[in-house]
Parts: C-alpha cells; structure tokens; sequence
C-alpha cells in the first residue's frame, strides 16, 4: 500500500508541475475550457493505455485494477480511440 501512496504523490506533483507551466503559459489570460475536463482527459488516456499493456490487453483484468465494469472501460476506450 505504501507503494500506491508513493506513486500517489508522484503523479500529484507531476500534475500540479504540469497546471503551474499552463497557468504561467496562459500569462493572465483566462482558460479557454473546461479545465477539469482537460486534466481528466490528458491523465484518463495513458492511465488506460498502461493499465491495459500491464494486463496484455486482457479487459477484464483492466476494468478490476481500474475499479470500474468493463463496459465502462470500452466505453472509455472508445471515446479516447484506443483499440
């Protein structure tokens, strides 16, 4: 468990590097977005990619370490075009 903690907050301050250049990049300008629609979409895509290549592929081994049914994750997939 302390691994997942790691790794937790690793990826917490790769996010907050990440928002921090793009709110410095916008130099006071408003977004133009939905930003936690665009946050969810850059991390939701590569989460599903990797969890997929640690299972081979297989969906149902995917959907339970993601925690979510496998109909959401092809749903999921789908809209982020993975095959």
């Amino acid at each position: 468990m302390s691994d997942c903690l790691i790794n937790e907050n690793d990826l917490a301050r790769y996010v907050r590097k990440a928002l921090k250049e793009y709110f410095k990049d916008l130099d006071g300008e408003k977004p133009c977005c939905d930003m936690y629609g665009m946050v969810m979409a850059c991390v939701e895509k590569p989460l599903l990619e990797m969890v997929l290549e640690h299972v081979d592929g297989n969906q149902t081994r995917a959907s339970e370490m993601l925690g979510i049914n496998r109909n959401t994750l092809r749903k999921k997939m789908l809209q982020h075009g993975i095959a």
